[in-house]
């Protein structure tokens, strides 16, 4: 009979001790938060849509069209020359060309891969080749590319006056 209450007290023990190790990893998951670094307007995070979700916006607009949104999204090119424009991933194969509000802040060029959340205003704009070849030179590409741009180019684009660079911490 003492063997019985024994096996069940060292079980009791060991499922108790169990529970605790789970609790344990869910309140460290729960003490991360997300911060973030913030650039241009200060702007908050609330209420920003998907990439996926503004890439469907984008496709219904034509050439001269613009609403005002607020959106979150990897950055997959930044400028390298200043950082003063970036491309963010729409998550369908397509990109946003992001410039910043009368030139008035710049982003830093190592965030490529990381998520931000921008304001600002959305547009569907044809992109001169002299621009295209710009943009091109800046992102570092060759002469051999770079020669190879020839005509102009419909593109999503976007005008942010504020941005918030993603950053987890615990």
């Amino acid at each position: 009979m003492k063997k019985y209450i024994l096996i069940t007290m060292l079980l009791t023990v060991f499922v108790a001790c169990k529970n605790d190790a789970k609790k344990e990893s869910a309140t460290i998951e729960e003490a991360k938060e997300v911060t973030y670094t913030s650039f241009g307007e200060e702007i908050i995070a609330d209420d920003a849509i998907a990439a996926t979700s503004m890439a469907e916006h984008y496709k219904t607009m034509k050439v001269g069209d613009s609403i005002n949104s607020k959106m979150i999204a990897k950055v997959a090119d930044v400028c390298q020359a200043k950082g003063c424009w970036m491309k963010l991933d729409l998550e369908n194969g397509e990109q946003v060309m992001v410039k910043f509000k009368d030139y008035g802040f710049f982003m830093p060029k190592n965030i490529a891969g990381q998520e931000v959340i921008i304001n600002g205003k959305a547009y569907v704009n044809e992109v001169p080749v002299e621009e295209l070849r710009h943009y091109a030179e800046d992102a570092g590409k060759s002469a051999e590319e770079i020669a190879k741009i020839t005509e102009s180019k419909k593109t999503y684009s976007f005008e942010a006056d504020g941005v918030l660079l993603v950053e987890e911490q615990l």
